[in-house]
């Protein structure tokens, strides 16, 4: 069978981004078995041919009602895929879906029927609202990096605020690649509708949300971009953890070191 990547160069390279993402997220750890789930908004590589295909399974529902996704077509890793088979052929692990009239089902179109992620509800609201407010963003990355998973199993770090100050603080890369700090959701079932509204909740202020012991989602651009935030954070995560099992707690930069840092480069402070 002939893959709609096929003569399309465009949508094939934005789906070899996500593959070398992809791998990435499995070389650091962070996708085990299964584990982590992506979708991107493809619709501006969407050409007639693609818009003439038919489905390849029933409508399934999302979950939600999306008014701003009418018609957009988005790739999505495949529920119970691995990210490292997703690295070797993104159509192997995922598949693209349009979402049809009604906002609140989708249906897909190739390349072949891979039910995407059980946390798609969630994806597809955050999609929503960066099309909402029009962001530019077109992709959300869940993973599960390792030191910022670990430091939400601490009260102390369950704030916003205070954990985006001390991510901050340990390193000027992570304020200047990470402007916008990260938020908290406290923890919710796995793949359940409760995660939708508060992440929504802080997506409206963090380009990163951390779900309390479980992982994070990242919004971006493009793939690279959101990976790329999660890691300059979880860097920031892992050398303050590594100052703690030397037997100290990290100085970090004074809040002054932190305010210059934001000044000299005109960081923002919002999307």
């Amino acid at each position: 069978m002939t893959s709609i990547l096929t003569s399309r160069p465009e949508l094939k390279a934005a789906l070899d981004s996500v593959a070398e993402v992809a791998g990435y997220l499995w070389q650091k750890g962070w996708a085990e078995r299964n584990g982590g789930n992506l979708t991107l908004n493809i619709t501006e590589y969407v050409d007639e041919q693609m818009r003439a295909m038919p489905a390849i399974c029933a409508p399934k529902a999302i979950g939600v009602t999306l008014p701003h996704l009418k018609g957009c077509y988005f790739y999505c890793k495949g529920t119970g895929k691995r990210m490292r088979d997703l690295a070797r052929d993104p159509m192997c692990a995922g598949s693209i879906v349009r979402i049809l009239d009604d906002c609140a089902t989708y249906e897909i179109i190739a390349d072949n029927p891979i039910v995407p992620t059980s946390e798609i509800s969630s994806h597809l609201a955050i999609q929503d609202y960066m099309i909402e407010c029009g962001s530019g963003y077109k992709a959300t990355l869940h993973t599960h990096p390792i030191e910022l998973v670990a430091l939400s199993h601490s009260k102390e770090f369950l704030d916003s605020e205070h954990l985006t100050q001390v991510l901050w603080s340990m390193i000027p890369e992570t304020l200047a690649f990470a402007p916008l700090g990260i938020g908290v959701v406290p923890y919710a079932l796995p793949s359940s509708t409760e995660l939708v509204e508060p992440t929504l909740k802080q997506i409206r202020r963090y380009d990163v949300v951390l779900w309390e012991k479980h992982g994070t989602v990242a919004v971006g651009p493009d793939m690279m971009e959101a990976f790329d935030q999660t890691d300059v954070l979880n860097k920031a995560a892992n050398i303050y953890m590594t100052a703690k099992n030397f037997g100290f707690t990290a100085e970090g930069m004074t809040p002054e070191a932190v305010q210059e840092i934001r000044d000299v480069f005109k960081l923002p402070n919002q999307r």
